[in-house]
């Protein structure tokens, strides 16, 4: 192999002091005055000559180190900046990202993972498969018909928006029927292939695979569920072979396609469009290297039958990850001549690599997949992990040292593929090994209490010991709620004075006190708007809170958190994730102290809101050391003293979200009776001890529940609010199949992550749909999710005519 020039990252230690007459610059990407001793915290810049190696990132985040794209795109729907400074905001992430795989030294460095909301949105603008509703005119596609797809506008609702597998991540999900007349529409990976080049990166364009696209689809609204968006593969197949045809004019060598639906269940119809489409592609894709990435799970044995003969394929990428078992596969038989894309650096937690152990299995592979056919690469797009651990200058240098954001597992690729070669980078190696002890053994991760707590669940059940139907009758007597009750799900809107608020207190500008007065007379405004709107069961806003997960992490032991930790979740939505390292407790009360000063503001019930245990747990960076599930008991413990203690105080209505129940389901179903047998006893666990009277809520949103229906009413919650609206009543459809409810049951009635503002009569028409196979006496009345992201000029008329809708058939039903 050619020997050349590169620059490389190295931990700055004291093991680093005697390539100081060799250190040339500190990387941009990172920040000089962080520099310490303290391993494995910064990086320096040596150049040294060695071999290319074979070094790969799937993916890498959009928003930026401190959300510049978030913030741009916000200006941008606000009218507050033009296109094109959007787009320069854009252009100067995409550049700086190339650039910094390039310094590390990156081998496959991905172009077209960019995205202005969402790659499979992406997709649908490049086919040119817009929903009628838009008015597309069938010329390039805009921002004004690429953002209404995603967000809707004053007159259309947006497109359905689910999670993506089993992430926090959300996607914009294609609706095509037979008619679809796919165009190429949209020349963004041709675009921005281009550009990296004109910044003197050579990148591989990754693409949304053409059958997992289809497969990620759903029939349009006015088509039979019958029928199957895949039917449509030969047709959409000519726009693929144009993208190819101008990446390849263009100079792209290598090309991805992203087809993670290989990693889930598929019958041999599914199985059989991959090796069509394929086929179909061979002679397009002549002179091209093609890689094929998988990621989230282990592939089944018949789908890697399927994959490793695709033809022209050059390369195969796994998660190696979270498929362990893929490895075995690989073991009895990888494709001669093909390149392995080994993703043993996880793109979706923020611990940092076992260097030795990654080795140790890069080594074996090589040694049945051939020399200098392995290919160190992330597990997955690191879209899912936080951006940059050198912006993080408050958070505990012990705890940092265990860390590895998405810049940092950039160097892990690279170091690991050196390492491969035979040019081991023994001061990474050793500050790696160093920080792996660390953490196996700092006393601060494990509490003895905890676990002996945790040990005495297991045999137990914790089910509350009266059936819903008798509770439901216990609450009715003690709430007098009206047929059709309304409420909403948490949150009211956060404006820049309720964020200003928190951010001087937690910076101690302003006094305990002050930051008091002022949170309390946010939470009066909202009783008062909801009192004044007649909504039966109140909520207190939580003006109090930052985040769902983060707050309750922020009193809970076990868990630290970060300043710039942000991950995207949809659109400009970003959430920061909290680090779980440690055993979980709950050292003193959560929520007690708000919740009761909002309920001494009015006669009407007052929700407590809590964060689910299951939620929290898929919200987090979660410890990777011990079982999930033991993980989950120990916060489920935690919220069981919370829900214990507001009950004390009075609260008689208490909500515990868990809003990620469904995204944690292991993607193939032999492994998910196990999951939801220890989810659902978590929350069960949270509140098994209440009295009759006190009515649980729970709530769910952007999931396909359907498949799960019976672990939600083996959750036994007493009311379930659910997202429905954006999907389009798909949730009522299982009730029409049969399936029957008992307990309190609130579709959403509207979309709450659009600006449109619903009128009377849509509310009032998606509650006759819910009355059609729902009983009036079990239906409530809300919203989709919470109104956090949402302006008061959005939410007072919205929920006006909710409330409106609600009371027109109460007056109905009431009159029948």
């Amino acid at each position: 192999m050619k020997q050349v020039s590169l620059h490389y990252l190295v931990p700055f230690t004291s093991l680093t002091l005697k390539a100081r007459p060799y250190i040339t610059s500190i990387s941009s990407a990172l920040s000089t005055n962080t520099l310490s001793s303290s391993l494995h915290f910064s990086y320096l810049l040596i150049s040294t000559p060695y071999r290319t190696m074979a070094s790969h990132i799937v993916g890498y985040p959009r928003m930026g180190p401190k959300r510049e794209l978030k913030f741009a795109l916000e200006s941008f729907w606000d009218g507050k900046s033009s296109a094109e400074d959007l787009q320069k905001v854009a252009a100067d992430l995409r550049s700086s990202i190339w650039k910094q795989m390039a310094e590390a030294g990156i081998k496959y460095i991905p172009s077209n993972t960019f995205s202005y909301y969402d790659q499979v949105l992406d997709a649908t603008a490049m086919v040119g498969a817009v929903p009628p509703r838009y008015g597309w005119n069938g010329c390039e596609i805009g921002f004004d018909v690429y953002f209404s797809m995603a967000r809707g506008n004053a007159s259309l609702p947006a497109m359905e928006m689910t999670k993506w597998f089993d992430t926090n991540y959300h996607y914009i999900v294609p609706e095509l029927g037979p008619d679809v007349k796919f165009s190429y529409a949209s020349y963004k990976a041709v675009i921005e292939y281009k550009e990296a080049k004109a910044v003197g990166v050579d990148t591989v364009p990754v693409l949304v695979g053409p059958v997992s696209y289809l497969l990620l689809s759903k029939p349009a609204k006015d088509v039979e569920n019958s029928f199957s968006p895949l039917s449509l593969i030969d047709k959409i197949l000519p726009v693929y072979k144009e993208v190819v045809a101008e990446l390849k004019a263009a100079g792209a060598t290598w090309i991805q396609f992203d087809e993670p639906k290989l990693v889930m269940d598929l019958d041999s119809h599914e199985l059989g469009a991959f090796t069509h489409a394929y086929a179909e592609l061979e002679s397009s894709l002549s002179g091209l290297n093609v890689l094929i990435e998988t990621y989230f799970a282990d592939i089944p044995s018949d789908n890697f039958k399927t994959l490793t003969s695709l033809k022209g394929v050059t390369g195969l990428g796994f998660d190696l990850v979270r498929g362990t078992k893929t490895l075995d596969l690989i073991k009895d038989g990888f494709p001669s001549g093909k390149y392995l894309f080994a993703g043993l650096v996880d793109g979706r937690n923020i611990w940092a690599n076992d260097l030795a152990s990654s080795l140790t299995t890069l080594q074996t592979l090589e040694s049945i997949v051939g020399k200098d056919k392995v290919v160190v690469s992330t597990s997955c797009s690191l879209l899912h992990t936080a951006v940059d651990l050198v912006n993080e200058t408050k958070l505990d240098k012990e705890i940092k040292s265990w860390l590895a954001f998405a810049a940092q597992k950039i160097l892990e690729v690279n170091v690991l593929a050196k390492a491969l070669s035979g040019n081991k980078d023994k001061a990474f190696f050793s500050s790696n090994v160093q920080a792996q002890s660390s953490r196996k053994f700092s006393p601060r991760v494990t509490n003895e209490a905890v676990q002996k707590a945790v040990a005495a669940l297991k045999g137990s059940d914790h089910r509350r010991a009266t059936n819903v139907s008798a509770r439901l009758d216990a609450q009715q007597k003690k709430l007098n709620l009206p047929i059709l009750p309304t409420t909403t799900i948490g949150s009211f809107p956060q404006t820049m004075d309720l964020r200003r608020v928190r951010r001087e207190y937690k910076a101690k500008k302003i006094s305990e006190d002050h930051y008091v007065k002022a949170i309390k007379e946010e939470i009066s405004r909202v009783v008062n708007i909801q009192e004044e709107l007649d909504i039966d069961v109140l909520v207190h806003g939580e003006p109090e809170r930052n985040d769902m997960v983060e707050y309750f992490g922020e009193q809970l032991s076990g868990f630290a958190f970060t300043v710039n930790g942000w991950v995207q979740s949809y659109g400009s939505r970003c959430v920061k994730p909290p680090i779980i390292y440690g055993d979980v407790s709950r050292p003193k009360a959560m929520t007690v102290f708000w919740s009761s000063m909002a309920q001494s503001m009015t006669r009407r019930p007052m929700k407590g809101m809590l964060t689910g245990p299951v939620t929290i747990l898929n919200w987090s960076f979660v410890r990777n050391d011990q079982p999930r599930c033991e993980t989950c008991y120990q916060i489920a413990l935690a919220i069981k003293d919370e829900v214990e203690d507001l009950e004390k105080s009075g609260i008689t209505v208490i909500q515990i979200d868990e809003a990620a129940l469904r995204e944690g389901l292991p993607l193939r179903k032999s492994e998910g009776t196990f999951y939801l047998d220890w989810a659902v006893h978590s929350f069960r666990i949270t509140n098994c001890g209440v009295r009759d009277a006190t009515q649980i809520h729970t709530h769910m949103c952007y999931s396909n529940f359907n498949d799960i229906i019976h672990s939600i009413i083996d959750m036994d919650a007493d009311v379930i609010t659910i997202e429905n609206s954006r999907s389009n009543e798909k949730l009522l459809s299982v009730f029409r199949e049969g399936v029957k409810y008992g307990a309190g049951i609130g579709p959403g009635v509207y979309d709450i992550h659009s600006p449109r503002i619903p009128s009377l009569e849509e509310i009032a028409d998606r509650i006759n749909q819910m009355l059609a196979v729902l009983e009036s006496k079990i239906l409530w009345v809300n919203p989709d999710c919470g109104l956090k992201t949402r302006k008061y000029t959005e939410v007072k008329p919205a929920l006006s005519n909710m409330v409106a809708a609600a009371k027109h058939l109460r007056n109905r039903l009431a009159s029948v």
